[in-house]
């Protein structure tokens, strides 16, 4: 089922891979319910208890189990295949998104059993992006081609994040918020039943009970998953500041929030750009030496975003600071995809999620500490250097020689025998 490695290696050929476009395409319609079910679920409960603080802690709770959780249920993919696991994850999490809009159809809803619900949901939510990962790499063999699957995935990732609000936006100008959250139940439940049907999904073999015993993402081995860590944890640190920051900025200027929308826009445009532009390029440079590069540039222009002048000159430091982001991210995966051991893919690019989600809940609490007791321009100093760091410290970590794959991809090295 994999793509020849003589393939010419562009997007067409990505999607012309035999049943790449029906599997993409349906992962796409279930991961955009990652786009619409959040923001539902906030406007609901905050429409229900008329708290802002109660929808606060829900959605916490709501995040907190879809983010930390996911190596776990990722590990429950690798161990029993993606139809046998997806399936009853997907329809669990999508009726409880059902019971959660009933909950909050009316104002009244208890907190306690709202915020009850949301954890339950998210401790559910299927890992489809991480499995596409996992299927791209067993639909496509040349690491190149792989390298433009990757890129093609993570732009449209990101625009689901872009039309999930906007889908939102239009249903509930004509009902109610907990419509919107029936609507990214049912997107979840068709997406992940039309992905699990692919002959694509149906090839991936279940891994089974891992050697070593051990559960969930601890049963993944190898060293070389720590570097894309420690950088997407880094990202999600520096990235996260950003949207506040902005918010900051705008108010601090007399602007109002339409001006924070297209800064933000900015940032997502060029990350499409800078992910797109890194997918059609043929690295002769290693991916564990451009992982800390592409770190770097985005700790850089973050850092020189903080002596914009003004709201334009801001967008276009988001937009160069975006085209950096992509990249980075695109890069992360394809080091966890060769990294991880057969049989843990899934696991793999479900700790790179993680560690970008992750990062970012921290990264908002701090950035909502710093921006009221230091000027501006520092804090967008301090959010570079985090990203920096984690460049220095990825840098470390680039190992002196790269195996035999690395010719095709810039690759990783193979993991060695001691824990992550």
């Amino acid at each position: 089922m994999s793509a020849s490695s003589t393939r010419r290696p562009s997007y067409a050929a990505v999607l012309s891979v035999p049943h790449a476009r029906r599997t993409f395409v349906s992962a796409l319609v279930g991961r955009l319910s990652y786009g619409v079910a959040p923001i539902a679920v906030m406007l609901s409960v905050t429409r229900a208890t008329g708290s802002y603080a109660v929808a606060g802690v829900v959605m916490a709770l709501f995040g907190a189990t879809v983010v930390f959780l996911s190596p776990y249920r990722a590990a429950l993919v690798d161990r029993h295949g993606p139809r046998r696991a997806l399936v009853p994850m997907s329809l669990l999490h999508s009726a409880l998104l059902c019971v959660l809009a009933a909950v909050s159809w009316r104002p009244g809803a208890p907190a306690v059993v709202l915020g009850a619900v949301a954890a339950a949901t998210g401790a559910c939510a299927p890992p489809l992006g991480p499995t596409m990962r996992a299927v791209w790499g067993r639909l496509v063999d040349d690491r190149r081609l792989l390298q433009r699957a990757y890129s093609l995935d993570g732009v449209a990732e990101e625009l689901l994040y872009v039309t999930g609000p906007l889908l939102v936006g239009a249903v509930i100008s004509v009902a109610s918020p907990a419509v919107g959250v029936v609507l990214g139940a049912l997107l979840m439940a068709v997406g992940t039943t039309v992905f699990v049907g692919s002959p694509a999904v149906a090839a991936v073999r279940p891994a089974g009970r891992a050697k070593s015993g051990s559960g969930g993402g601890g049963s993944l081995r190898g060293r070389g998953l720590l570097q894309p860590v420690v950088v997407a944890a880094g990202m999600g640190l520096a990235l996260s500041a950003v949207d506040l920051l902005v918010v900051a900025f705008a108010a601090e200027r007399g602007q109002g929030d339409d001006t924070v929308a297209w800064v933000l826009a900015a940032l997502s445009a060029g990350s499409a750009v800078g992910g797109l532009a890194n997918g059609a390029v043929d690295w002769r440079v290693a991916a564990r030496v451009r992982l800390p590069l592409l770190a770097a540039g985005l700790g850089v222009t973050l850092c020189l975003a903080g002596l914009a002048p003004g709201i334009g000159a801001l967008a276009v430091a988001a937009a160069c600071t975006g085209l950096f982001v992509a990249p980075a991210l695109t890069t992360a995966y394809l080091i966890a995809d060769e990294a991880a051991p057969e049989g843990f893919r899934t696991q793999a690019g479900a700790w790179i999620n993680t560690a970008v989600n992750g990062g970012s809940s921290a990264g908002a609490v701090a950035a909502g500490l710093l921006v009221e007791r230091l000027p501006l321009g520092v804090c967008f100093a301090v959010a570079g250097c985090v990203a920096l760091g984690a460049a220095g410290a990825a840098g470390l970590r680039a190992p002196r020689s790269q195996d035999r794959r690395s010719s095709n991809a810039g690759g990783a090295e193979e993991p060695s025998p001691s824990g992550v």
